[in-house]
């Protein structure tokens, strides 16, 4: 489910606004705390590429850039057997998804060119053995993904079309039809549509679909090369309003562009797939449509025919599927209890899990891996003292071995113990994390910060959180709890949220503090409440409860399940969670409101910090008018910060940063 979808918290701020050092005695400057300046040094490392021949592997190498407020990105080449490194192409500061050539002596990647309205992401090819490039698109809005052919000749890709009346639009005769989109929206949105561009002769690209089906807009691998390069699979929706979700899969002739709906699949599809032989199809589908709880991988016969639910033994809600090479597994990945977990599933039903020790992939609603030559695995992962880095598996049964240093400093700073936790709630057992400050003393009593998180198909893991190590380092213990609706523990308990938004949650995570207060180091009196998107919504939820808070933090949170009905990209989506259309009865609008935290808003006395993006097209920015209305008419101390962008949380450095020094100096106020 991607509906109220939170992204991993943002970035902190400019290094002028440096906290105190925080300095533990005995330590040295190199021992320091972490704080929150030191998420701006971090080193993003994403999107792992085995090279053909197994011997090299491509990521993507980003780092903040304050004075700019941009993410500067490389691609940078790792050699398997002795880790030396090369900037395979630089100068690009928006460059990525870099991809082989299927023979290997070609990279191709994606960069934006031009400024201003002429600024567009295009389609690149690097020679590796000249290192000279070559722009293959110029396509009028940006290209969003590619494959390279089987062959290496030509390249497929999406990308949207011009408006048809431009021209009108210039001049004021811009009026728009209205559908299944977000509130935000102040143009229709246009189709996503697939084209075809040689690798190699120059000649300008080749339309191969039209019309109101649309590759879906938040799909990360839409399409796929049969092994043969004459199909391509590929998923299609209805038009492009992200309402219209009803995805199914299709066929395209490459020649002809004739397509074709695959018989007999599922009407809510993603990351199709071909086998290495071209005999299956894999995709992704929800365990029970139209529900989007515990995606799973099914793999059919290439031409259509009954779907095998291979990965239903694992129930877990899986994010990703990569073909063995021999066409005998998937490498399938997603939240599993207190990390992130790969398989590898066998055709004949049997399946084993990779070894990864305390390495967690990373990805948000994806798995950062690479599959390649016997099956060896290179995945971007993190633990909890080391941000980000490049790891390898000689094969799905060795140890992984960390190739990359790059966020060594940050590794070497005091950095809070993360530890997973479990308990009973109901007949459930749920389970979270907890961050403690680097100089916990079990004797002492510590305020106690939950950072909830978002979708609420998500999950917090014991992995690398910059925000929770910089709250725990100010003296807090952190609470990330994975309640009800977390997709880390099977079906039964991710479906458990359904109509029952709030409450079935809230008793989740007021049993998770009940079983920490026992241990003793919990000051009952010092408690704050935090989380952005869904854990917003948990956050505004619990502010009714009858125990005091000392303060909250609500960012781009839900307060109001009619405006994510009506307002949000995903609206009519939300009825999976939330009960059918609150426009069909009174009870169905009954049902909405008694599960909207608004719904408890004479209730609210909690300091709240309540933060959101003008432009959130995920959870629109009307429901934190209602929680800082609702607030100030009770007289309950509120600030509310509004950032004057079109994002569902900031991603760039320097609103990241603020965004993050508010949330930590409204805790600091209340809990110092």
């Amino acid at each position: 489910m991607k509906s109220i979808l939170s992204k991993p918290l943002p970035i902190p701020r400019f290094l002028w606004l440096l906290p105190l050092l925080f300095l533990q005695p005995g330590l040295s400057h190199a021992q320091r705390r972490f704080e929150l300046a030191d998420i701006s040094r971090l080193v993003n490392v994403s999107d792992p590429q085995l090279s053909p021949d197994g011997k090299s592997i491509l990521v993507v190498v980003s780092r903040p850039n304050l004075a700019n407020n941009r993410h500067d990105a490389e691609v940078v080449l790792v050699d398997v057997a002795t880790a030396r490194q090369r900037v395979m192409v630089a100068d690009r500061p928006t460059v990525k998804q870099p991809r082989w050539s299927p023979t290997g002596d070609r990279v191709a990647f994606l960069a934006r060119t031009g400024t201003g309205k002429d600024a567009h992401t295009q389609l690149f090819v690097q020679n590796l053995a000249s290192g000279d490039v070559r722009q293959l698109t110029t396509a009028v809005a940006n290209v969003q993904l590619y494959a390279w052919s089987p062959d290496g000749t030509a390249l497929a890709y999406s990308a949207a079309d011009a408006p048809a009346n431009a021209a009108e639009i210039a001049r004021g005769n811009d009026s728009f039809e209205v559908g299944n989109g977000s509130v935000t929206l102040t143009a229709p949105p246009a189709p996503d549509h697939l084209w075809l561009v040689s690798a190699t002769d120059g000649q300008p690209a080749r339309r191969l679909t039209s019309g109101p089906l649309s590759l879906p807009d938040d799909s990360s691998a839409p399409f796929f090369w049969a092994p043969d390069g004459r199909t391509l699979a590929c998923v299609l929706r209805p038009s492009a309003q992200t309402g219209d979700q009803e995805t199914a899969v299709y066929t395209l002739d490459v020649a002809t562009g004739a397509v074709r709906e695959l018989p007999n699949t599922p009407h809510r599809v993603d990351l199709p797939a071909y086998s290495p032989d071209g005999r299956w199809l894999s995709y992704q589908t929800p365990r029970e449509p139209p529900y989007f709880e515990s995606l799973e991988f099914d793999v059919v016969p290439a031409t259509g025919g009954p779907a095998r639910h291979l990965c239903r033994p694992l129930d877990r809600n899986l994010q990703r599927a990569i073909w063995s090479p021999d066409g005998k597994s998937l490498f399938v990945g997603g939240n599993d209890g207190p990390t992130v977990s790969i398989w590898q599933q066998e055709l004949n039903g049997k399946s084993q899990k990779l070894k990864l020790g305390t390495v967690s992939p990373n990805g948000s609603y994806w798995v950062e891996m690479a599959v390649g030559r016997r099956n060896a695995v290179a995945l971007t992962a993190n633990e909890p003292g080391r941000p980000a880095e490049l790891y390898y598996m000689a094969s799905p049964t060795a140890s992984p071995r960390r190739l990359t240093d790059f966020n060594h400093e940050t590794a070497a700073l005091a950095l809070g113990r993360m530890e997973a936790v479990e308990w009973q709630s109901d007949n459930l057992h749920p389970d979270g994390v907890l961050t403690y400050p680097p100089d916990f003393d079990p004797a002492k009593k510590y305020p106690l910060v939950l950072m909830m998180h978002g979708g609420p198909s998500n999950a917090s893991r014991t992995a690398f959180y910059g925000l929770g190590q910089a709250v725990a380092a100010h003296g807090y213990i952190v609470f990330q709890p994975n309640y009800r609706g977390s997709d880390n523990l099977g079906y039964a308990f991710q479906r458990a949220i359904r109509d029952d938004a709030g409450t079935g949650p809230g008793r989740d995570v007021l049993a998770g503090i009940a079983a920490l207060e026992q241990r003793g180091w919990v000051d009952t009196s010092r408690i704050a409440l935090s989380g952005a998107s869904y854990g917003g919504f948990m956050t505004a939820w619990l502010m009714g409860e009858s125990r005091r808070w000392r303060c909250a933090v609500a960012a781009a949170s839900v307060v109001d399940l009619l405006d994510s009905y009506n307002l949000s990209d995903n609206n009519i989506a939300n009825a999976g969670h939330y009960g059918p259309s609150p426009w069909l009865s009174a009870e169905n609008l009954a049902h909405y409101r008694a599960q909207s935290p608004i719904s408890r808003a004479t209730r609210w006395r909690t300091p709240t910090l309540i933060l959101h993006n003008v432009g959130d097209f995920r959870v629109p920015i009307a429901n934190s008018y209602k929680l800082y209305h609702a607030l100030q008419d009770n007289h309950v101390p509120v600030r509310f910060v509004a950032f004057p962008i079109s994002a569902h949380v900031p991603s760039d450095p320097v609103r990241s940063a603020e965004w993050n020094r508010l949330w930590l100096d409204w805790l600091d106020q209340y809990l110092k």
